[in-house]
């Protein structure tokens, strides 16, 4: 059996992955509540995968109410080591047009109504954030999107936006002025709790439009959006075979996110309360494991 498993999480247009045979839908429950949906349960030869729709399968949960912690300890309850994260994305650059996959190796977070960490009751943990995803992760994201001879941009910056509503003129216009690339609703808190659980994360976005800063695309055409975003799920479910049989045929890297929490919990677990040990469950148990 392969010590790897892969979650993938799918963003806006990507609700299922129907090209796997044999897939089991699990309910899950978490400390967190259930997620934002069931779990589907694959295999491709010795690898395990697992999905959750990020905004529920009839998509009806907005950015700001995803239960992104549930998400997490979901995939990582059932063992997921590696998450891809797939979601649509409006262009902050003129070199990145509707139709190209962008993946984003740097955030700058402008979320505030989000929950962004799991040790925010009796326990303190300060992960380091300073390169965000994991680069052998997103490395092999390159590498299959270059097999399908897919355009794309790599190394790009994401920012996260609060939502539901787009960013206005001014605001796309300091968003590109800070660095931005692309812009979208949902990678953050995701890849901060991903990384809390010490599960290795990538993100693939898949670019529906130009942000505003562009004059000319100051109205958003909802339909056009629409069309370049199924052509586009189209691109992903082309992708989570081929990222599947990556995995299956690479050992787990030497990769420092795997064991963060040895240099970020501060609290001594001793003086955790067994509550507040219980609820992280999963997220603490090597760490518990490894230091007592």
């Amino acid at each position: 059996m392969n010590p790897r498993v892969l979650g993938i999480i799918g963003g806006s247009g990507l609700y299922d992955i129907e090209m796997f045979n044999d897939v089991e839908l699990v309910d899950v429950e978490t400390p967190w509540g259930k997620p934002s949906s069931k779990l589907t349960i694959a295999k491709l030869g010795d690898l395990n995968i697992c999905f959750i729709s990020r905004h529920g399968t009839e998509h009806n949960i907005a950015p700001s109410k995803i239960n992104y912690r549930a998400n997490i300890y979901a995939l990582k309850k059932y063992g997921v080591t590696d998450i891809v994260s797939f979601s649509a994305v409006g262009s902050l650059d003129d070199s990145i047009h509707p139709g190209m996959l962008v993946i984003s190796d740097q955030f700058i977070d402008k979320t505030y109504k989000r929950c962004n960490t799991f040790f925010d009751a009796d326990m303190v943990a300060h992960v380091s954030m300073a390169m965000p995803v994991s680069q052998t992760l997103s490395s092999e994201c390159e590498k299959v999107v270059k097999k399908l001879k897919y355009k794309y941009k790599y190394a790009t910056t994401y920012v996260a936006i609060e939502g539901p509503q787009f960013s206005t003129y001014a605001e796309s216009k300091m968003f590109k002025s800070l660095g931005g690339h692309v812009i979208g609703m949902t990678n953050m808190p995701e890849a901060k709790l991903a990384r809390e659980a010490e599960i290795r994360y990538a993100t693939i976005g898949m670019v529906t439009d130009y942000d505003c800063y562009k004059y000319e695309y100051m109205d958003v055409d909802i339909g056009k959006m629409i069309e370049i975003l199924h052509e586009n799920v189209k691109k992903a479910k082309a992708l989570i075979p081929l990222l599947a049989d990556s995995l299956n045929n690479n050992n787990i890297p030497n990769d420092p996110i795997s064991v963060c929490l040895d240099t970020a919990i501060i609290t001594n677990l001793n003086k955790v309360n067994k509550k507040t040990k219980d609820m992280l469950g999963l997220i603490i148990k090597r760490y518990e494991k490894d230091n007592k």
